[in-house]
């Protein structure tokens, strides 16, 4: 993957200085999240800057992933990035009792929100159905990743209902099940290129926004209970909508290879939900207890992205979320 275009004057400095030599004197040292057109750009600089601890890109050093003017100017965007998410939340915080699995789930199930899956099962035509996939390829060539930036931070019993979680994305121990694969296939099945990354200059604001959301999560030791939040609200919500999306596919006559990607989330993420809620969430809280309003900070955080990926789409195509 190369890096993607620039949206802005702060994106356009960062990835000019990016594929510089790390060391060399560059304007990034002069960059601050000041300088920034807008939130587009904003948000593809912050993308990129964390694509650096994934996959990297071809067109930069490896080096540069640790560089600390990258951090510096990453440090600035995440700080606005999560100001605005607790600000979200503020407006959205649950009513809680001391039976956090129940309070997790009734915080989930009382969300209501636009519906893709439903759209697509009944009424989406053919070729918003491939901008609908562009568009998730962003996340779904990456499935599973940001949340395994929180193993090494948990305590004995969530890390290990973690592994058992991510060990059933990563296909079993199996590549060709690996939920990641499963997604690449679909892609290629359905005629659209399924190299990481190639969508990503297509990629829409709130698109951008949830990667980012869920980088900054994983990728930070103090938010590890949002992360962990943001798996239980995602797999809580993914296994009836996944039965929806597979039914539109095949009502379009999309190929098998897809439609698998989706059913295979019919089934395995009713059994995540309760695996990230009570073996994950719950424990992680009675030992650390202060650290039970970010689990409802990452839900929230999950349902109020997919929304805004939804209705942003929705909006787009002329039709009423």
């Amino acid at each position: 993957m190369l890096l993607p275009k620039a949206r802005g004057t702060l994106s356009e400095q960062l990835f000019t200085a990016l594929r510089e030599e790390p060391g060399t004197a560059v304007a990034l040292s002069a960059t601050s999240v000041d300088v920034a057109d807008d939130a587009e750009d904003r948000a593809i600089a912050l993308w990129a800057s964390y694509e650096l601890h994934y996959r990297g890109f071809e067109d930069v050093d490896d080096r540069w992933e640790w560089s600390p003017d990258v951090l510096r100017v990453r440090a600035g965007l995440e700080e606005a990035l999560e100001a605005e998410v607790r600000e979200r939340y503020a407006a959205h915080q649950p009513e809680r009792t001391d039976d956090l699995a129940k309070d997790l789930f009734d915080y989930v199930a009382d969300h209501d929100g636009p519906s893709m899956a439903r759209y697509v099962q009944t009424e989406a035509t053919e070729a918003q159905v491939l901008e609908l996939l562009r568009q998730k390829s962003v996340y779904h060539l990456k499935e599973a990743d940001p949340s395994a930036w929180v193993v090494p931070r948990l305590p004995t019993g969530p890390k290990a209902a973690l592994m058992e979680l991510q060990f059933d994305e990563y296909g079993d121990g199996n590549p060709a099940r690996l939920h990641q694969h499963l997604f690449e296939r679909g892609l290629e099945a359905a005629g659209l290129r399924s190299e990481y990354g190639a969508y990503v200059d297509e990629a829409t604001l709130p698109v951008l926004e949830s990667n980012n959301v869920q980088s900054f999560f994983g990728l930070h030791r103090r938010l590890r209970a949002a992360s962990l939040g943001h798996l239980a609200a995602f797999e809580a919500t993914s296994s009836i909508p996944s039965r929806r999306m597979a039914q539109g596919l095949e009502r379009l006559g999309f190929p098998d290879e897809i439609a698998d990607y989706y059913r295979e989330h019919v089934e395995a993420d009713a059994v995540h939900e309760q695996l990230a809620v009570r073996d994950i969430c719950v424990p992680l809280v009675e030992l650390e207890p202060a650290l039970a309003d970010d689990v409802f900070l990452g839900a929230f955080a999950c349902l109020d992205t997919e929304d805004r990926q939804a209705r942003d789409l929705l909006d787009r195509w002329g039709v009423e979320a």
